[in-house]
This record gives C-alpha cells, structure tokens and sequence, in this order.
C-alpha cells in the first residue's frame, strides 16, 4: 500500500452534535480517497496536530465520516472550528475488516460505547451487499440512553426487520423503547450473550469498544463456539502514527497500525499483552 504523507485538503462539511462530546463530523475532500471499514486516517488541524480516527461510513469516497470524541488537545480544538473549516486528512492506513470472511454467515456485531462508529462502517458495507450475508444482530452497550449513537438509525433498520438490536445501558431512569425489533436492558453488553439466539457455527463476529469491553466478550464468543478465527476485533486505542515510525503502537512485536488494527482472535491469543 503506497503511504501519503502529504495531507488532503478537507473542509468540515456538517457537524451532528447529537450526543454530547460524540459529534458526527463529516468532511468533504478535494479529491477522493477509499477508506475500508476498520481502516483509518490522520486528521490533521493546521497549526495544532494530528490524531488517528476510524471511517464511521462507508463508502467513503469524496467526504469522510467520522464520530469524534472530545478527549484531548487536537479534538478540543476541533470542536471549536465550524462548518466550512479547513483540515487535512492523509490516509488510508491499516487493515480493515475482510468482508470476504462475512460472506454467506450470519453476524454477529458487538459494540461499546465509540466503538459503535466503526461498526457502523462495517454495517453498511454488509448491508451494501445485503444478500451476502445471512441475519444481522447488533448488540450496543452505552453509557446511558442519551450516550446511544445513531440511534434512529439503527431503529430504523430493527424497524424495517433489516437488522436484529439489542441495547444495555449503565443507567436509565425508563427503558420505553424495548419493542419485538429492539429491546433495551440495564447491565453489562455482555449480558445481551446469554439468551441469545443465534448459531455460533455460522456466524462472523466483529467487536469494537473499551478495553474492559475485549477483556471479557471476545473469549465468550469463543466458549459459545464462534470459530477464534471468524472473532475480529479492532485495537482502535493502539493507533498512532499509521506508518509504523513512532513505535507507539508495537505489541508483542506487531505494528498494530500498519498490520491491524483489526485482528482475529486467534491473531490476539499469539500477542500476549493486546487487549
């Protein structure tokens, strides 16, 4: 893959400021880059810095997607420039998703909190080529109802009996949502696994959120009989450079930014140390 080190050119096309300290940026470039779902960019603020952050979106193609959190410096200073703003965005970098690998099986998707905006991607390259794939269940744990990203749209495709959903919460005052198409409880995602009807044999299985998240979930999905090599999960909090030049990301010897950061779960067994 042919490294860019020169940023492209982008404006801040839209900002969904929907859930607090989670907005949807959207960016339109000057010329069109692929990014794949699990892939990333550097989202460069000129004269403040760069941080690395996954495609929410996909296709992408002339505008970028993503769901930024305001967590430090350069995502503060993000979130003071408006619409039109300029910024420079260089990529792609890693590996993504194999979607090849979620051909003709039923999937399973696991997400926590931000690692939602990912997923995301992902869910819309599947449902791109819908008939590919078998069922779709999307388990999300968040924080508290309000916290819950693209909420309409997932109802909306639950709604459509195009996708099962199941929510946990931390906290929530009611849950008046829960219907036959999505419901919601309080606990643990993890919680969402133990009656859930599914058939692990046939079923690809991605994960995204908190460390916390992988430490538990991944090997549960394993005891339930998803093969090791059909688990991926994202090292989304490893990333850094994108190029392999700083080091920051190396884990147990792999270069979590170039070669993942998706892996398998057989993949995070060999690199003790990974999640």
């Amino acid at each position: 893959m042919m490294v860019a080190f020169q940023p492209v050119p982008a404006v801040i096309e839209a900002i969904d400021k929907k859930v607090a300290d989670n907005h949807l940026f959207t960016f339109r470039l000057s010329e069109s880059i692929s990014v794949a779902p699990g892939q990333f960019v550097e989202l460069s603020i000129p004269g403040v810095g760069a941080f690395p952050v996954s495609t929410a979106a996909h296709p992408g193609g002339a505008t970028f997607q993503a769901c930024i959190r305001r967590a430090g410096r350069v995502t503060a200073a993000l979130y003071r420039l408006d619409e039109g703003a300029n910024v420079g965005i260089r990529g792609p970098f890693g590996q993504g998703f194999p979607l090849a690998a979620f051909a003709g099986r039923d999937v399973l998707l696991v997400a926590g909190g931000l690692g939602m905006a990912p997923l995301r991607a992902l869910l819309q390259a599947l449902l791109g080529e819908r008939g590919r794939v078998g069922e779709i269940i999307l388990l999300y744990g968040s924080r508290e109802p309000d916290a819950i990203l693209f909420r309409d749209e997932l109802e909306g495709l639950a709604a459509a009996g195009t996708i099962k959903v199941r929510y946990s919460v931390d906290f929530a005052t009611e849950l008046p949502w829960s219907t036959d198409a999505y419901v919601c409880r309080i606990g643990l995602v993890t919680e969402l696994l133990r009656d859930l009807r599914f058939a692990p044999a046939q079923t690809v299985a991605a994960v995204c959120g908190p460390p916390s998240l992988y430490g538990c979930v991944l090997e549960d999905l394993a005891r339930l009989g998803i093969d090791p090599e059909r688990i991926y999960a994202t090292l989304e909090r490893r990333m850094q450079c994108g190029v392999g030049q700083c080091c920051h990301c190396v884990t147990a010897g792999v270069f979590v930014c170039s070669q993942g950061p998706v892996f398998s779960l057989a993949e995070l067994r060999r690199l003790p140390g990974s999640i």
